[in-house]
């Protein structure tokens, strides 16, 4: 008798808790997780399609909501948007850049935040150490260090033999840009080649910065890192070629735009990896504790439509090299 009496107590009780609102019988889970995307630049479909499925990659397909915000490549515009998204308490802010970095870290120091390409991020003060961030801050850099910006005029030079006049598009405002600037002159000076740099702070600045150049004689150009530069990618790619100069970039993006050549980090594997970190913060690691990734996947691409249109000889055995070619 008393144990018929418990075996129905005990299926009472199944009932009861079959009949409770799906919501309270989850409560150790939410349904749907708030992420914040924050960029300097405009849309990038690729970049964000990217980063999705790095989330369906870990079975987020129906449990993430993405506020995304972007600047449009302007700065100033960064710190109204950050603290707009902070003020919709979203759970992880994933965000593009130094500059963007930046201005997530001065918005909160709760929120977790999953950097993608920022060039040096412990001598930014956003972390403490790469192995063990310490912030509130995690994330991926944009190179494996300064001297990718040597690599990338050696490669110039290999694959573009009569360079000889170099000059060097850099932003002043950028905190990266003395770093990459010294590595940059270091290699072309260890290449006998003449390095002159020529600064734009703003869009604006574009049109009379490649004047200048012009003026130099350059006969080739390369771009430092910055968000504002691969904003105007399109705008850049025109005005190199209008002056008939041949250009390596940090951003497969610019040779997309007509560009001549670049080398660097893939851009899509970036902000796909990024998607590992949310994952991990969402699962209950701080961002404090999880180590910021250097990049692994580079590549160099070429545009053969704008060497022919450019009239310049790439060398053959460089081509071979060349990761992806346009034609």
């Amino acid at each position: 008798m008393g144990e018929q009496a418990n075996r129905r107590g005990f299926i009472r009780i199944l009932t009861l808790l079959a009949a409770l609102p799906l919501g309270l019988g989850a409560q150790t889970r939410k349904k749907a997780y708030r992420i914040g995307f924050l960029r300097r630049t405009s849309r990038q479909p690729a970049h964000i399609e990217a980063f999705r499925r790095g989330l369906s990659h870990f079975g987020y397909e129906s449990k993430i909501d993405i506020e995304e915000r972007y600047a449009d490549g302007i700065a100033d515009r960064l710190p109204t948007l950050a603290a707009e998204l902070v003020r919709m308490k979203v759970d992880v802010i994933v965000v593009d850049g130094t500059a963007t970095a930046v201005a997530a870290k001065a918005a909160t120091a709760s929120i977790p935040v999953v950097f993608v390409v920022v060039s040096d991020p412990v001598a930014l003060g956003l972390v403490k150490s790469m192995a063990r961030p310490g912030t509130n801050l995690t994330g991926l850099t944009a190179t494996a260090g300064y001297e990718l910006a040597g690599k990338r005029v050696e490669l110039f030079h290999a694959a573009y033999p009569a360079l000889s006049r170099l000059a060097v598009l850099g932003n002043p405002a950028n905190p990266s840009t003395e770093p990459y600037w010294r590595e940059t002159e270091r290699a072309g000076r260890a290449l006998g080649l003449q390095v002159q740099f020529f600064q734009a702070a703003q869009s604006a600045d574009l049109t009379s910065a490649f004047a200048q150049i012009a003026r130099w004689g350059a006969n080739g150009l390369t771009t430092l890192n910055d968000a504002m530069f691969y904003s105007e990618r399109e705008r850049i790619a025109d005005l190199a070629h209008k002056h008939r100069l041949p250009a390596m970039y940090p951003e497969s993006e610019f040779v997309d735009a007509g560009g001549l050549m670049s080398y660097g980090p893939d851009h899509e594997d970036l902000f796909r990896r990024a998607a590992f970190y949310v994952d991990r913060i969402l699962k209950g690691t701080p961002a404090a504790e999880l180590p910021v990734e250097q990049p692994t996947k580079f590549d160099f691409v070429l545009n053969s439509r704008t060497s022919g249109a450019l009239g310049v000889n790439l060398a053959p055995a460089v081509l071979l090299r060349a990761d992806r070619v346009l034609r």
